[in-house]
């Protein structure tokens, strides 16, 4: 799995001007599910998305992590994070799980990440979104998950 993680102050999903998921201060992530990824891929993302210590202790180290602050997080389906640009100037998207898959993985992820934390909000598979965020530090964050 690819995920790209974004330190937010807030952060909202609208499709077609309605808002479909938002929180106030916590992670935006982009999922990108690959086609060899199971249901280990979906625990290992999940379980570095709450750990990860991207947030700021007393000292102003990132010493904290999402669940030591009690932010959200928002889940929101990004194949193209699979974009292969070795070639010419048009992405090539083979490298992303096929849609079914990767509609299965992504809801695997929502599901493990809500049993496991609150508040999460997510946008819709597959959906036109439009993705509003307030990056706080600037922090973005990489993730390959295999």
């Amino acid at each position: 799995m690819i995920a790209l993680v974004q330190r937010v102050a807030r952060a909202h999903v609208e499709i077609a001007g309605c808002t479909v998921g938002a929180i106030d201060a916590g992670l935006l992530v982009l999922v990108c599910a690959e086609p060899a990824d199971t249901q280990a891929q979906v625990q290992r993302l999940v379980a570095k998305l709450l750990a990860l210590r991207i947030f700021g202790d007393a000292e102003g180290r990132m010493n904290r992590n999402l669940q030591d602050v009690g932010g959200g997080l928002l889940l929101v389906s990004q194949f193209t994070l699979a974009a292969d640009t070795s070639r010419g100037n048009r992405p090539g998207f083979s490298a992303a799980a096929p849609p079914d898959l990767g509609r299965q993985l992504f809801d695997a992820v929502l599901a493990e990440a809500r049993a496991r934390h609150a508040p999460v909000a997510a946008g819709v598979f597959g959906a036109d979104m439009q993705v509003h965020l307030v990056n706080d530090g600037p922090v973005t964050i990489p993730l390959t998950i295999r």
